[in-house]
């Protein structure tokens, strides 16, 4: 569909709001169908995956050499199989929310069965191989690269299809997670980064059908098991501010790893493809032997950790050795993401704590699990500069809707801490790097499209005339929904907080357009 009628397609659209919105909704619907079958496969296929390799290391318990030399063997030969994959589909690498973020700034394409296909199996390989690299990033991806195929087969405009894209976002994580309240957050507060009904309404729809999609093939239960979690009395409410402190640094630490970890693949001995990929999965072979709780996402290892005492000293091993081993993981390209991982370094960092302040005689026993759900909420927090979601994400992962108090309160801790220590959130600096290694195509800046910009309090075009503000050129105001209410623009009407503008404008200046309508300390 070429732009002429894009631009008609899309006003066509404006004019008809309610009508849109209510299409949104069905397409939603239909978007968390499929995203959610697609996240179900993924899920199938890491669950057989694991199986498997937990299998092999059992049947390598005291077997001859030349066995423990061809599992090695077949490590070599699956880095050589994601070295192609990634060859063929580059933007399939890595966890993919970074890519989500630039297809909805229109600063990256993608070819959506493509990425789809690459991205399933590459993600089933290198997490079923052992890497530490967790399901949820990829099943973004997924969700979203379905979400676009929906379009492409459809026809839609491409400010719809930013839409949908949200939609198959939400509903990979509600289907990865089996929690759609996170899922609509994420996707509203992190990826689209406003709450308009628009966005809002077939958000929801995708993410409750892919919940119950993925409740229907995998069952409705918690993805984290903590048989007790006690409500915690408000006299510990310091322990949970102490406990979100220590794991925001942790959580600095841990974003400055992952975007310095690049420079530690490019030293020359690293630099070639296949040996960059060999690299990590030999280290997951060999610890594989010594320390397997390490491999993987490493759901099993919260839960272990919520079902059994375990020393300090192992605690702290576990953290060093999964920190590391994760930043090698993420760092090598291949397809997987750290959202997983991230959650159970902050377990860990919150399974120290507690350790600690039990033996301390601070808390009582019983409460040492809630600490690490804290832990877990603050670090993701920290990272990924995303409160909400991550309040919401733990407790429903967690099946504990009575600790939503202190769940927020550790993540806003950790976020301030996160602001004090200057650390970026992670997926935007993540890409921004990516943007500048690979500039986008001329042809997709230059191409022009419709959005949807949402006005901030305190943003710079705040209570400012159309025509007093500085917009870039080849700029064009064509809507503003204020509530309800569709206003023309005109040159004296004045912007206020809360309403959504509909400009027509090159890719190259969306993002531009964002910091303007957002809040003033994005635009630094």
């Amino acid at each position: 569909m070429n732009t002429k009628y894009q631009v008609i397609n899309t006003y066509k659209s404006l004019s008809d709001w309610h009508g849109f919105r209510l299409r949104l909704f069905t397409e939603g619907i239909l978007t968390g169908l499929t995203a959610g079958l697609v996240i179900c496969l993924f899920r199938f296929g890491l669950q057989q995956a694991e199986e498997l390799r937990s299998l092999i290391y059992l049947s390598l318990t005291g077997a001859e050499w030349y066995w423990h030399f061809g599992w090695f063997l077949l490590l070599l030969f699956l880095a050589w199989l994601l070295t192609l994959l990634i060859r063929f589909e580059p933007l399939a690498g890595g966890s993919g929310i970074p890519q989500v973020k630039g297809v909805l700034l229109g600063l990256v394409k993608l070819r959506w069965l493509s990425v789809l296909c690459t991205k399933l199996v590459g993600g089933i390989i290198a997490i079923g191989a052992g890497l530490s690299l967790g399901r949820e990033g990829p099943s973004i991806q997924l969700g979203a690269v379905a979400a676009q195929g929906i379009s492409r087969l459809l026809g839609r405009t491409r400010m719809e299809e930013r839409y949908l894209l949200t939609s198959g976002a939400s509903a990979g994580l509600a289907a990865s997670f089996n929690a759609p309240l996170a899922g609509v957050i994420f996707a509203l507060e992190e990826l689209h980064r406003n709450f308009s009904v628009a966005v809002m309404l077939p958000a929801m729809a995708a993410a409750m059908t892919a919940t119950i999609v993925s409740r229907a093939l995998f069952g409705a239960e918690a993805v984290f098991i903590f048989p007790q979690l006690p409500a915690l009395p408000l006299g510990y409410y310091g322990y949970v501010v102490l406990v979100a402190v220590v794991t925001g640094f942790c959580g600095v630490i841990f974003n400055k790893g992952l975007l310095t970890i690049p420079a530690f693949y490019a030293l020359p001995c690293l630099q070639k493809p296949i040996i960059k990929i060999c690299f990590p999965l030999f280290i997951a072979g060999m610890l594989g032997y010594v320390l397997p709780q390490v491999l993987g996402g490493g759901n099993q290892l919260i839960n272990s950790l919520a079902a059994a005492p375990v020393s300090l000293q192992m605690l702290i091993l576990l953290l060093v050795v999964k920190l590391l081993f994760t930043l090698l993981s993420y760092g090598c390209g291949v397809p997987g993401g750290f959202f997983l991982p991230m959650l159970v370094i902050g377990a860990l960092c919150g399974s120290i704590c507690s350790n600690i302040l039990v033996s301390c005689q601070l808390i009582a026993p019983q409460y040492a699990a809630d600490m690490v759900i804290m832990a877990m909420a603050a670090l993701f927090a920290a990272s990924v500069r995303a409160p909400i979601t991550g309040t919401v994400l733990i407790m429903e992962m967690t099946a504990s809707y009575e600790q939503l108090l202190p769940l927020a309160i550790s993540s806003m801790v950790a976020l301030i801490i996160a602001e004090l220590c200057r650390s970026k959130p992670i997926y935007e600096e993540l890409l921004q790097r990516s943007l500048l290694q690979k500039q986008p195509e001329p042809s997709l800046l230059e191409q022009r499209n419709i959005a949807e910009f949402a006005v901030c309090s305190g943003s710079a075009v705040e209570n400012k005339l159309i025509r007093d503000i500085k917009w870039p050129a080849d700029t064009l105001l064509v809507d503003i929904k204020r509530g309800e209410q569709r206003l023309i623009p005109a040159g004296t009407t004045r912007i206020r907080a809360g309403d959504f503008l509909y400009i027509l404008t090159h890719n190259k200046n969306i993002l531009f357009l964002q910091q303007l309508t957002g809040e003033k300390q994005t635009q630094k």
